[in-house]
């Protein structure tokens, strides 16, 4: 490419030349002009046949190495992100994630496939999503950079890790509005030092903390027999502790592991599962593995399957009937309401069988989303609900075959995302056992 540039120039270089030389020739009597006509009009032919289509096979091999420098950037920016130790999103400005690295995936404990189209608000504390929300759409909006203080949700062992969020706007390529890049610090590093929880005991004044394993040496120097030879070799650094937050982290993961084991060993011990027989129970296996999930991880199990007879299937989706619910044993008024209740009289169990999406919901706006009883009094709000999770029941790419809606109240923890993932799986599992035919 280099000896075929060199060459183009050389042929333009020698082209201006004898332009120029044509030029002088206008001083000539009109009856010798006519051979420099002839001259011009074949340098104006080597032109069209030679130089011109040089300059465009150089033009189009520029653009090609252009291009391809603008594709390794990319991957390499994307690289970049991927791997950058600190926790980065990408977010629309109602909070949905677009983007999420690897070390965002590991602190809000779900995958990135998953997160991708979801709000973040949801692994954050419900006093702080309001605050988080403003801040996100303010800077969307060109107002300039902000920082706060965030809280993941409360785990069993307290209050969530608190977070410092700092936004900026940015404009993705051929896109009319703004995306806000969020990087999530965690650690001293981000909070003022009066903002720090102690750590193993009280901090000192100076901000350093002593070791309380680390037992005082006798400053008595040694006899010279007794005197060791300087080691040159360094002694191996203390480990570092886990935080709260990764042994939690951990915790929570085998638990669903646990939870996966035991709901799929529920679905597998016994008979294909198929239809029920009377069509108001769900199969023997079903149930089974919506017991597992009953007081374990939800309060409340609904469970709602789309109907056998003709005239439902002519319905589609809406045509859903109740067939189990499990609740705590003291609120059996609660429990019969619920099972008497029509599913297309509640909004959620709706939305969730016509889009085939999940939903997560921490202390719902909407307390009317999954009805109301006779009097007229939100379900939810009976039954003092704090979160929930509905999910559909159906395989890999067939149809909707049941909605399954999970509530936790009182002061239980919420569902998190890492949960609804959980969830989602055994959702897949459970749609393959309420097929009509088994193979």
């Amino acid at each position: 490419m280099a000896g075929v540039e060199q060459s183009a120039g050389g042929e333009l270089a020698d082209f201006r030349k004898r332009v120029e030389e044509l030029r002088s020739a206008r001083t000539l009597p009109s009856q010798e002009q006519q051979p420099t006509l002839d001259a011009a009009l074949f340098e104006l032919q080597h032109v069209v046949d030679v130089l011109l289509p040089r300059y465009e096979g150089l033009a189009g091999a520029g653009r090609n190495n252009h291009s391809r420098a603008g594709t390794e950037e990319q991957q390499l920016l994307r690289a970049l992100f991927q791997r950058t130790p600190c926790v980065v999103a990408l977010l629309d400005p109602d909070t949905v994630v677009r983007r999420l690295n690897f070390a965002g995936t590991i602190l809000f404990g779900m995958r990135s496939g998953y997160a991708t189209g979801r709000p973040l608000t949801g692994s954050l504390a419900p006093e702080v999503r309001a605050a988080f929300r403003s801040q996100v759409a303010a800077v969307a909006r060109n107002e300039g950079d902000r920082s706060m203080v965030v809280r993941l949700l409360r785990t069993p062992d307290g209050p969530g890790e608190p977070l410092r969020a700092t936004m900026t706007a940015l404009r993705p390529p051929q896109e009319p509005g703004n995306a806000v890049l969020t990087v999530f610090h965690t650690g001293g590093g981000a909070f003022p030092a009066h903002e720090l929880p102690p750590v193993n005991g009280t901090p000192r004044e100076d901000g350093q903390q002593e070791n309380p394993a680390v037992e005082p040496r006798d400053s008595t120097p040694a006899p010279p027999a007794q005197r060791a030879a300087p080691s040159t070799r360094r002694s191996p650094a203390p480990p570092r502790p886990l935080s709260r937050a990764h042994l939690a982290e951990v915790t929570q993961s085998a638990e669903l592991m646990d939870l996966l084991d035991d709901t799929t060993t529920a679905l597998l011990s016994g008979p294909p599962a198929g239809v029920a027989a009377d069509g108001e129970r769900p199969p023997a296996a079903v149930e089974r593995a919506a017991r597992e999930l009953h007081g374990r991880f939800a309060d409340w199990v609904v469970l709602d399957q789309k109907a056998a007879d003709a005239d439902a299937e002519r319905d589609g989706h809406d045509a859903l009937c109740r067939t189990l619910v499990l609740g705590p044993e003291d609120n059996g008024d609660l429990a019969a309401d619920l099972t008497g209740q029509d599913p297309a009289d509640c909004p959620l169990v709706a939305d969730t069988a016509r889009t085939g999406s999940s939903a997560v919901q921490v202390r719902p706006d909407d307390m009317a989303a999954f009805g109301q009883d006779a009097a007229g009094t939100p379900l939810l709000v009976r039954a003092a609900v704090t979160s929930l999770l509905s999910v559909p029941l159906r395989e890999p790419g067939g149809p909707v075959r049941g909605v399954l809606t999970l509530f936790r109240t009182g002061t239980r923890r919420a569902f998190s995302l890492a949960e609804a993932g959980a969830v989602d799986r055994l959702s897949r599992h459970l749609g393959l056992a309420l097929r009509d035919n088994r193979p």
